[in-house]
C-alpha cells in the first residue's frame, strides 16, 4: 500500500469518489501501454521533475525506491531533465531526491 501525503489524504477523506476515480484512471495509464514498472517509475519521475512539484517528486521517488530503483538511477533521471527544465530547476529536484534517500537511510539504522 502507498503511504500517501497528508494533504492527500485529506483530499480523500473530503472527495472520496473524485479520489477514487484518480486511483482507477492512473491503474489504467499504467496498464495501458508495453512499458515495464521500471520504465514507468521513471518515467513518472521525470514528469513530476518537470512540474517542479516537490511533493511529487518525493512521493515518487519513493514508489521508485519500493520497486528496487537504486539511488544512482534516480540521480540519473534528475540530471537528464537538466538541459529540458533548466540546471537550477534540475538542481533542486535533485535535492528533493536526496531528501528521501536520506530519509531512508536514517529509517534503516
Amino acid at each position: 500500500m502507498i503511504d500517501f501525503p497528508t494533504e492527500y489524504k485529506d483530499i480523500e477523506q473530503k472527495y472520496p469518489e473524485v479520489a477514487r476515480v484518480h486511483h482507477q484512471l492512473a491503474e489504467l495509464c499504467h496498464a495501458a501501454g508495453p512499458l515495464d514498472e521500471k520504465t514507468r517509475r521513471l518515467t513518472k519521475l521525470a514528469a513530476a521533475i518537470g512540474s517542479g512539484i516537490k511533493g511529487a517528486v518525493k512521493s515518487h521517488t519513493r514508489r521508485a525506491l519500493k520497486i528496487g530503483i537504486n539511488a544512482d538511477e534516480l540521480r540519473h533521471t534528475a540530471v537528464l531533465t537538466a538541459t529540458t527544465i533548466g540546471f537550477p530547476a534540475m538542481v533542486g529536484a535533485l535535492r528533493w531526491i536526496e531528501e528521501v534517500l536520506l530519509e531512508r537511510e536514517t529509517e534503516e539504522l
